[in-house]
């Protein structure tokens, strides 16, 4: 069932690549990235989700552990989570354990996120084949959630052996640390995602066609999930965007001149897929006409996660915006706080529609309590002056 908006409450977040221009400084590339998620923790934002890459030059985070090991030192409240790790790299013991000492470095606040590897240079370069990856996610992910649950894991594959694994340390989290598997077209993620009762992350755009392969992708995870007995929890779907705010559209569009060249060359030369086919006369209008980005005012980006939500054909639990560096780090600074201030109430119960519903009630009221109130001050100040002698000598304004 579809939550009304004065229920629904909408997670906000970033999924964080990241990208970053080849002429970049990568240390200080890496150091922005930790201020963006200081940056989001004051802004009350809930989520950041750090991903795993090791080739192209442009997603330059090897190991997300470690990048939120040190934002957990930089933040107070919002989680952090791998997003994602790609298990058919890692032995799922190993993994295992080093995520369960995250959950008690960060005191809970770590979220442990899976797929399958979505670069295939990373792969290649350690002789996995593209055909593998799927299954061996599906292979090491049965393990690592029962590892992560404290019990005895005996299992061998083609690619690695568990001989009475068992972890070290109890999870901090009750009863476990939450996990999510990373889900785009293919159904994999859904099945994976349902048949553990994890969390969904749904990548892939936000364009027509991708929100209805979504969509079906929650179903598929609604069906794995009532196959093993288990409730599915729209709460744990998370689907992943682009967004970029500022006070007008005339600004929002002009701050796409700092990065969105450099963005949509990668993905066309290097990555899975264009995120601008060739061709496009304006990029801008192509990303705002197709659904795939909303750039422009807090009121355009209202809209977009509006539709998003109409989409999900039943709602779901967290917006992740995909951060892309398109503006330049002050006009992206304001971009995440716009979006807090004016975007997210929207989506998070209305609110600040109590605080309408007292202004509202006190305008109605304005008239005859003004009245009240003013004739009240001035029977106090004829009482003293009465009291004192003193002759009034007219209005006070």
């Amino acid at each position: 069932m579809t939550a009304s908006a004065s229920d629904r409450f909408l997670r906000t977040g970033v999924f964080l690549a990241p990208f970053h221009a080849l002429d970049e400084n990568p240390t200080l590339a890496i150091e922005r990235d930790l201020e963006l998620v200081e940056h989001l923790d004051r802004l009350n934002y809930h989520e950041a989700w750090i991903g795993e890459h090791h080739s192209g030059g442009f997603e330059i985070i090897a190991c997300p552990e470690m990048f939120i090991a040190a934002a957990a030192q930089r933040t107070r409240t919002i989680r952090l989570g791998t997003g994602v790790v790609s298990l058919p790299y890692h032995h799922p013991f190993t993994l295992s354990s080093r995520m369960m000492q995250l959950d008690h470095m960060t005191r809970g606040r770590a979220m442990f996120g899976v797929g399958p590897g979505s670069l295939i240079y990373d792969a290649e370069k350690i002789g996995l084949k593209a055909a593998d990856q799927r299954r061996r996610m599906a292979e090491s992910l049965d393990c690592i959630v029962e590892l992560m649950h404290g019990k005895v894991v005996n299992k061998k594959t083609d690619w690695f052996t568990l001989n009475q694994a068992q972890l070290q340390l109890q999870s901090y989290s009750h009863p476990a640390m939450e996990m999510a598997v990373a889900c785009s077209r293919s159904p994999v993620g859904a099945v994976a995602s349902g048949k553990h009762g994890i969390g969904m992350i749904s990548i892939g755009g936000t364009n027509d066609e991708a929100l209805v392969a979504h969509a079906k992708n929650w179903s598929i995870h609604e069906e794995a999930a009532a196959g093993a007995g288990i409730k599915p929890d729209r709460s744990k779907w998370r689907i992943t965007t682009f967004a970029h705010v500022a006070e007008t559209r005339e600004k929002a569009r002009a701050d796409m001149a700092y990065g969105l060249a450099n963005f949509a060359k990668y993905f066309t030369d290097v990555a899975t897929f264009p995120i601008i086919p060739a061709g496009i006369k304006d990029p801008v209008d192509y990303l705002i006409d197709n659904g795939v980005a909303a750039i422009g005012t807090p009121d355009d980006c209202i809209r977009h996660f509006e539709r998003l939500w109409q989409g999900s054909a039943g709602g779901f639990g967290a917006v992740l915006l995909l951060a892309h560096n398109w503006a330049d780090w002050e006009a992206t600074k304001r971009s995440y706080e716009l979006m807090a201030r004016y975007v997210h109430p929207h989506f998070q119960r209305k609110s600040n529609h109590l605080r309408h519903t007292s202004y509202d009630d006190a305008t109605a009221k304005h008239a005859t309590a003004g009245a009240e109130s003013a004739a009240a001050v001035l029977g106090e100040i004829e009482r003293y002056n009465t009291a004192k002698g003193i002759k009034p000598v007219g209005k006070a304004w």
